[in-house]
């Protein structure tokens, strides 16, 4: 597996990473169990897809922190770091990441995550954010980040919001984190 920066020729198979990634996951699991069936969304897409070429023409895009994952000249994985702040301070926030289905648990996603963070700290981005599992993304550092005095736009987040510091972090980068516009319009 190879992992390097976005390309043009990449944005469809980035979009297919993340309908095969998501997919799974807007369905309602108990609707499943129960009928075997998953539910009629009428053919939506998981709005990870719209939300990173949304990113790609907002302000807080950054081209060299949009990776994929490579197998056999495939595109099998993707992430993003784009602009946020928390205050006045300019940090990074993350997401979305996708492997493909067939692809998960087998360390793409792991090795996506240490490339996108070990990038943004050789650019001296003090700080991560994102929303996510509890149990996945603290096994990459990240913490709650009510802990060092930051808080997600929207309160509703609190519980699942978490933030990673990087060698150039500073305990005065606190107060609201605000996520590029994109976010949220989901």
């Amino acid at each position: 597996m190879l992992i390097r920066r976005e390309r043009a020729d990449d944005i469809a198979a980035i979009a297919a990473v993340h309908r095969s990634a998501f997919d799974a996951h807007h369905a309602d699991s108990d609707l499943v169990e129960l009928t075997g069936e998953p539910p009629d969304d009428g053919g939506a897409e998981p709005p990870e897809v719209d939300l990173v070429a949304r990113l790609r023409s907002d302000a807080g895009w950054i081209p060299t922190l949009s990776m994929v994952a490579i197998e056999y000249d495939t595109v099998i994985g993707h992430i993003c770091l784009t602009r946020a702040a928390v205050g006045p301070f300019p940090v990074l926030a993350l997401g979305p990441i996708g492997v493909l289905a067939e692809h998960q648990r087998t360390g793409v996603g792991s090795a996506l995550m240490h490339a996108a963070l070990g990038a943004a700290d050789a650019l001296d981005e003090p700080l991560v954010g994102l929303l996510g599992h509890l149990d996945y993304y603290p096994k990459f550092g990240f913490v709650p980040a009510a802990r060092l005095g930051i808080t997600p736009s929207d309160p509703s987040w609190i519980s699942h919001f978490q933030v990673r510091q990087l060698s150039a972090y500073e305990s005065q980068i606190t107060g609201e984190f605000r996520y590029a516009e994109p976010f949220y319009d989901l």
